[in-house]
């Protein structure tokens, strides 16, 4: 069954078509999705819970190109993107933040956001998207992507190079992981302006409330099908009701070096 997240089938910006995904000789050892089917419609900020291991993160890596399905297709704006690299699905408008940021040794930070915009912009800019995740830019435009940063310092830097991305279609895995309190309430501020200001589709993988709080649509997988998914306001009272069901929290459970 399509599960289409409240928007004309015109509105579109990805179909997913019968997806699965399997491990194991030819795909066919242990399914991690089973025929998943929706319509993710333009302009939409979309957050996808379930339980750990219900596939959420292989869905996400699936979208980004990261990995590959074993049957279905993709299709954005249209375009059968199946086959499509991680860096062609980039192209088209495509994003990804991992749940654990890449480090790039010899790479600075103000390369890294001027290499997300696509642009030579200007210091003053790529110095305003650190302010705007709560990063002191003084202290961080010059510093190398490596092993000096911490966790929650990449996490922060990796969503101001989405901020400076502007795409379409945004995929974040667990962006409050390793993120610390005052930090975490500043994501939350930075995911509604960049909803607000984009006006592109937003998929965010998470457990937390405050997240699941301001999102449209809600998308619950679970044992590698979509199990629920509608409004905020018809699915999240019933989430938070279940106990047991999922793993909700209010608040980060690790925080930043």
């Amino acid at each position: 069954m399509k599960h289409a997240l409240q928007g004309r089938m015109e509105e579109a910006v990805l179909e997913l078509k019968n997806i699965g995904y399997g491990v194991g000789e030819a795909g066919k050892g242990k399914e991690i999705l089973k025929d998943i089917s929706i319509t993710i419609p333009d302009n939409k900020f979309i957050a996808i819970t379930g339980p750990n291991g219900g596939g959420k993160s292989t869905l996400a890596k699936l979208i980004a190109g990261i990995e590959k399905p074993t049957g279905g297709r993709l299709v954005l704006d249209g375009e059968d993107i199946t086959e499509l690299t991680i860096t062609e699905r980039a192209k088209r408008g495509i994003s990804y933040a991992f749940q654990q940021p890449v480090r790039f040794k010899g790479i600075t930070v103000r390369d890294l956001i001027g290499l997300a915009a696509g642009e030579n912009i200007s210091t003053a800019k790529a110095c305003s998207y650190l302010s705007e995740v709560g990063l002191c830019a003084k202290d961080y435009i010059g510093r190398e992507v490596d092993a000096s940063l911490s966790g929650g310092e990449l996490k922060r830097i990796e969503i101001a190079t989405v901020l400076a991305r502007k795409t379409k279609l945004t995929l974040f895995d667990e962006p409050e992981a390793g993120i610390d309190l005052w930090s975490f309430q500043n994501l939350i501020r930075v995911f509604e302006k960049l909803h607000e200001e984009i006006h592109g589709s937003i998929l965010i993988i998470s457990h937390q409330e405050r997240i699941l709080n301001i999102a449209d649509e809600i998308l619950v997988i679970a044992d590698g099908k979509i199990v629920k998914n509608g409004s905020r306001q018809e699915i999240l009272p019933e989430l938070l009701g279940t106990a047991g069901g999922c793993r909700f929290t209010c608040e980060p459970q690790h925080a930043a070096e």
